[in-house]
């Protein structure tokens, strides 16, 4: 049997860790990206009851935001547009969602399936949330830092 998602699971995937991971990652390349992003989760889950997966998960979005951020600031030397941005957020958003699914499946012995199943509702908050906050905020904030260094 699949229990659905709680609700704390879905509004979580709302917020700015995976966008300021990604613009670490741009400004400051893939190693800082990765450390800052890891950094952020394991402290915003202090407060809040860290769990066996905080590590794991801070890993995750450090490793996939901050190391693609990075990627994109070696490999795209004209300025990305939108299109850019909005199509690495999804991109890195499917990835960072299904290597936090297979986790939960490795760690809690359930089928694969079942946990990419229950994760749907947590995937669609945070494509949504992702792709606007990158494709809209990033750019933004990225044009500021950049001004000032």
């Amino acid at each position: 049997m699949i229990t659905p998602t709680p609700f704390y699971g879905v509004v979580t995937k709302v917020g700015l860790s995976e966008t300021l991971t990604f613009i670490m990652g741009i400004i400051y390349g893939p190693v800082v990206g990765f450390l800052g992003g890891a950094s952020i989760i394991v402290i915003s889950d202090l407060p809040v009851a860290p769990g066996p997966w905080t590590p794991f998960i801070g890993g995750i979005i450090g490793g996939v935001f901050g190391i693609g951020g990075g990627i994109l600031r070696r490999f795209v030397r004209s300025r990305p547009n939108s299109l850019w941005f909005a199509g690495l957020a999804v991109i890195l958003t499917v990835i960072s969602e299904f290597l936090q699914n297979w986790w939960v499946t490795l760690f809690y012995d359930i089928p694969l399936l079942a946990s990419m199943i229950s994760g749907i509702p947590s995937l669609i908050t945070a494509l949504v949330n992702n792709t606007i906050l990158i494709t809209v905020l990033a750019p933004k904030v990225i044009s500021i830092i950049q001004e000032q260094l």
